[in-house]
């Protein structure tokens, strides 16, 4: 009797989490009204210098992003003026659990709801409840030269960007933060995880530019502007960058054909 109840309240939840989940994908990608997505800095090393730069860090550096995507958003006919707001949140002094190298699927499965319960717990910055929160760890480009992988999640609308604390990069950091902002609303990666070379066509952002290469801009889930078939530069902004037409099917931005 004790197991048939164990198992009944496992199915229940099981079931809310679900249904949450849907209800998540179903709100988060109608577009009848702003997305607010909340930016938590972390200094993830504990470097001073880190901790130097997110605390000059201002809300004026968001207007880029809410502009890309506004710019975005106009060329699939959304008629939101503003699909994404963002808001920069008070630093947070923990770090989200971070993806465990070569973990298997039940790893993944277990730090994903570590994840999401940690997403959970953390308060909302003051005014209006943000839809989706993406957690900035800035790392000191001093003692990091190759930056953690950042992630995105649908499921819980949450993200991890990894990030440099330098100025020089802030361009960069935008675009990652974008990308990973998209997984949460459904968008896949366009590049080889092999070569991190953009997929042909989806991963270009002129799929149809005669001659093909090379590319002047990077589709902003492939990251990366195709010079040639064995090369791509990475974008280094925002102004590098569009979403393509199967990204914009993805997070809802068009009807599927």
């Amino acid at each position: 009797m004790v197991r048939k109840l164990r198992i009944a309240i496992l199915l229940i939840i099981l079931l809310f989490v679900a249904a949450n989940t849907w209800l998540d994908r179903v709100y988060s990608t109608d577009w009848d009204s702003p997305l607010l997505v909340a930016l938590y800095p972390i200094n993830a090393d504990g470097s001073p210098v880190t901790q130097d730069f997110i605390r000059k860090s201002s809300d004026n550096e968001l207007q880029s992003l809410e502009d890309f995507f506004s710019q975005q958003s106009r060329r699939y006919g959304l008629l939101l003026q503003r699909p994404l707001r963002f808001t920069l949140a008070p630093v947070l002094d923990e770090a989200p659990p971070i993806v465990p190298e070569e973990a298997g699927r039940l790893g993944i499965m277990l730090w994903s709801l570590k994840l999401r319960w940690f997403n959970w717990q953390v308060d909302n910055p003051p005014g209006p409840t943000p839809t989706i929160k993406l957690f900035m760890l800035y790392h000191d480009p001093a003692h990091a030269t190759q930056l953690p992988h950042s992630v995105g999640l649908q499921k819980g609308l949450v993200g991890i960007a990894h990030l440099f604390a330098s100025t020089d990069m802030a361009h960069a950091n935008q675009v990652i933060i974008a990308h990973e902002l998209l997984h949460t609303l459904g968008a896949t990666d366009k590049y080889d995880p092999e070569t991190n070379l953009p997929v042909y066509p989806d991963g270009y952002a002129d799929p149809e530019q005669n001659p093909r290469l090379p590319q002047s801009k990077a589709e902003l889930m492939a990251g990366r502007i195709a010079v040639s078939e064995t090369q791509a530069e990475q974008a280094s902004g925002l102004n590098d960058c569009l979403i393509g037409p199967m990204t914009a099917r993805e997070i809802g931005w068009t009807a599927s054909p």
